[in-house]
């Protein structure tokens, strides 16, 4: 058994990982962080494990008696963590926050998008889990950067749910503000276009174009749409078999034929492309569940590849007929 811990418990993306890893066939939670919680039940905050998970919220770190530590922890907490605790040499570790995703001189971490970098992660020890926005739109550019197709600026508009947010009330996260309404935010500005342009720089070193993204915030609780455009003269036959080659050994990232919609992904580890070619205008659409392979879900996919276990474990989800 993979016996893991995790610090930072109390928020949406620690309450979806804690329900993968308590149903996972070769996992055993030693521990679940939170300081404000110590002592308290894990149900009295992520209700939906009532008969599930009999664990309290610890504030202690048995470190030495785990496998592997997620960190579900605030952007900027990980790294202040690692700098001030002393931790085991050999701890795997599948960090959530934003804090190494992006490459720098003394990091270590491998980006954990299993696929671009599925081998990597499987020799790593410490693991920088994507962004949510990030996965969604690199997922539907990948195969193009990979076939050095991307030239020119890219626009993006993508919508995702309240839980993107986090558990901490807003004012943007209030049901009476979200529901029935629309806005966009960090308009060009959002903090995951830097990995998105690292990734693609990977696969085609000389991209150099803008990523035009504009995010927006819905009215539902969870999940992120997204439509991507790209100016290309490759035939939709060709492009459809780039994808379909690229994608061949990912068991999460599916290209479909007929349109696709955000109920298909919900509640699951997918990631679903669609693809539609217009003029030279070739669109990409894109969507996933935010909470799951935008977050717990990939990091559950990470660990599994780092520990040498079935990528899929733990992870055949379904989502909901309506």
């Amino acid at each position: 058994m993979v016996k893991v811990g995790i610090v930072g418990g109390a928020g949406y993306t620690a309450g979806e990982l804690i329900r993968l890893l308590v149903n996972h066939p070769a996992v055993e939670i030693v521990f679940v962080n939170s300081t404000s919680n110590a002592g308290n039940r894990v149900t009295d905050v992520h209700e939906g494990l009532y008969g599930e998970c009999g664990l309290r919220f610890t504030d202690k770190l048995p470190l030495e008696e785990i496998d592997v530590l997620f960190f579900c922890t605030a952007h900027g907490d990980t790294r202040k963590f690692l700098e001030s605790h002393e931790v085991p040499q050999d701890l795997r570790i599948v960090d959530l926050s934003m804090d190494y995703r992006l490459s720098a001189e003394g990091n270590d971490f491998v980006y954990g998008l299993p696929e671009l970098n599925r081998a990597a992660i499987g020799n790593a020890r410490h693991i920088a889990n994507p962004g949510c926005f990030a996965t969604c739109i690199q997922l539907a550019l990948l195969p193009l950067a990979a076939n050095g197709l991307l030239h020119e600026d890219i626009p993006v508009n993508a919508i995702t749910g309240s839980t993107g947010a986090g558990v901490k009330p807003g004012t943007t996260t209030h049901f009476s503000w979200r529901n029935n309404n629309l806005s966009v935010y960090k308009v060009f500005e959002h903090q995951h276009v830097p990995e998105i342009k690292q990734s693609l720089r990977q696969l085609q070193p000389g991209f150099e174009a803008e990523i035009d993204f504009i995010p927006y915030r819905g009215d539902f609780p969870r999940g992120i749409f997204a439509t991507t455009v790209v100016k290309t003269d490759v035939p939709q036959e060709e492009i459809q078999q780039l994808y379909a080659d690229f994608y061949a050994d990912a068991p999460f990232t599916h290209v479909v034929e007929k349109n696709i919609d955000l109920k298909q992904v919900v509640n699951t580890n997918k990631c679903l492309l669609h693809l539609e070619r217009h003029g030279r205008k070739l669109l990409v659409v894109s969507c996933i569940d935010n909470l799951l392979k935008g977050a717990s879900g990939q990091a559950v996919q990470n660990m599994n590849l780092m520990c040498g276990l079935e990528e899929t474990a733990g992870l055949r989800l379904k989502p909901s007929a309506f």
